[in-house]
């Protein structure tokens, strides 16, 4: 597969199609051709054949093959791009975090397969490797130096003896990994004593509570036996009060026969008084109707003498049948003129949250229902579309309309007056807000226009809009009431 964005974390380098010809994946498993010889760069025996053959690659230990594929890594930009194996000349353009990790493997694969891009890059190497790689070079290794970077170098250089470092770094690195096993074994051991130490504490503590709670428990049991001596003591007192109880009952039960004897008696003479007190009740009932008959005839001739009053009183003021209703002038001034002037608050009513006073208002000689239209439906029936809304409630107003006979008025926020209406039911009268005015001016305009004394009941859900017309003397009224006043319906 060929290589291809360098940034991708997921970019398989192993088994390149450009890889060098029998080049292997990893550091010390692969080999030249046979009969190669490698030249190392001070003339050491590193790669003379035996018996015709070049010595296999040394089995490297982890960190050191991983310390060799750094320093090459590191390396590998600074070189002459006619240097650089063509398989690593896309890997030289990696980020330096991704070189080694997404390269290593054709790293490692060129490092055993061309001695002279090795060469090249030893000499890099130890440029910036300093006293240390001199060290190497010689064929020793500082004491204190790292095994690993010596190894790597070893590596790099093959200086004589350079086998040896390597499987002396490999020693170093296992004796490591030994001695970090010991140390965990070590570690776990005391943990494992100091718990075992814990659980002894603990259970001495808890023996403690045990004996504790063994002699607390001695304790409580002589206290319990003390009381049941007590107690034993106490059934046989009661006992005997209840026999005497029992005697007593009986004395009772004989003196409760004479009683209820006497109460039976005393029942008997009751019943006598209450049929004569119904008789007199009776007597009494039927001289309260004739009263009341007489008060009847009275009403009726005061009501006649009313009306005949009010007969008399048209005909002296000459007033003559009205077509207008107080409402329909204001629906004129709304379309033919601007707002009329407010008139002087009125104190006519009061606030109630009772849905049953809708009907009681209603049916109050004279009365006029205004509605806050879109206050009620989109309170009741918000999911039907504006036009749904309107139809609905002016169909179910015409029907309170045709049942008590009042007046009812729907004011609507509008413009201009809306399309798709239904057919006025009759006593119900439509309004729109004009423009620049909202339906609760308008509605407020309506309840001044009314005269005293005329019961006017204004549905709204707005506390502005019935605290506006409370103080002109109207009734408000929830818009739950007239939704389940045209549910009932």
């Amino acid at each position: 597969m060929p290589l291809t964005d360098p940034h991708d974390d997921h970019l398989p380098l192993e088994g390149s199609s450009t890889a060098a010809p029998g080049a292997g994946g990893d550091l010390g498993a692969g080999a030249p051709e046979p009969g190669a010889t490698l030249p190392p760069p001070d003339g050491s025996d590193a790669g003379e054949p035996v018996d015709g053959l070049p010595e296999p690659e040394p089995v490297l230990p982890e960190p050191v093959r991983q310390r060799i594929v750094a320093l090459t890594a590191a390396v590998l930009p600074g070189l002459p791009a006619d240097e650089v194996p063509v398989p690593l000349r896309r890997v030289a353009k990696f980020a330096p975090n991704r070189r080694a990790r997404l390269g290593g493997s054709v790293i490692a694969a060129q490092l055993t397969a061309d001695p002279l891009f090795r060469q090249r890059v030893t000499a890099r190497v130890l440029t910036d490797a300093g006293d240390l790689g001199a060290a190497v070079v010689e064929g020793t290794a500082p004491a204190a130096a790292d095994p690993v970077e010596v190894a790597a170098l070893a590596y790099l250089v093959r200086p004589r003896g350079w086998r040896e470092l390597i499987d002396a770094s490999g020693a170093a690195v296992r004796a490591e990994v030994d001695s970090a096993v010991v140390a965990e074994l070590v570690r776990e051991a005391e943990q494992r004593a100091t718990r075992a130490e814990h659980d002894r504490a603990v259970a001495r503590v808890e023996a403690d509570k045990l004996r504790d709670e063994l002699a607390r428990v001695r304790e409580e049991l002589g206290q319990l036996r003390e009381e049941n001596r007590q107690l034993q003591r106490g059934l046989r007192e009661t006992q005997a009060r209840e026999r005497r109880a029992t005697e007593l009952l009986a004395t009772e039960r004989g003196r409760a026969a004479r009683a209820a004897a006497d109460s039976d008696a005393e029942l008997r003479r009751a019943r006598a008084r209450l049929a004569e007190a119904e008789a007199a009740a009776g007597v009494a009932k039927a001289s309260a109707k004739e009263a009341r008959s007489v008060d009847d005839a009275r009403l009726w001739l005061l009501l006649e003498t009313i009306g005949q009053a009010a007969v008399g009183l048209r005909r002296e003021l000459a007033l003559d049948p009205v077509d207008k209703l107080p409402a329909d002038f204001v629906a004129d001034a709304f379309t033919d003129a601007p707002a009329a002037a407010q008139g002087g608050p009125a104190a006519r009513a009061r606030d109630t949250d009772d849905p049953a006073r809708l009907d009681q208002l209603l049916a109050l000689p004279r009365a006029h229902l205004v509605v806050d239209g879109y206050n009620v439906t989109k309170r009741g029936f918000g999911e039907m579309s504006l036009e749904q809304q309107r139809k609905r409630l002016i169909t179910g107003l015409g029907g309170i309309a045709a049942q008590t006979g009042d007046e009812v008025t729907v004011v609507f926020d509008g413009a201009e007056r809306m399309h798709g209406l239904p057919p006025t039911p009759r006593g119900v009268r439509v309004l729109f807000s004009r423009k620049g005015e909202t339906a609760d001016e308008l509605i407020r305009r309506l309840v001044r226009a009314e005269p005293p004394g005329r019961p006017v009941v204004v549905v709204s859900s707005d506390r502005e809009v019935a605290d506006g017309v409370r103080r002109h003397g109207a009734y408000p009224l929830g818009a739950d009431s007239l939704l389940r006043r045209l549910a009932r319906s």
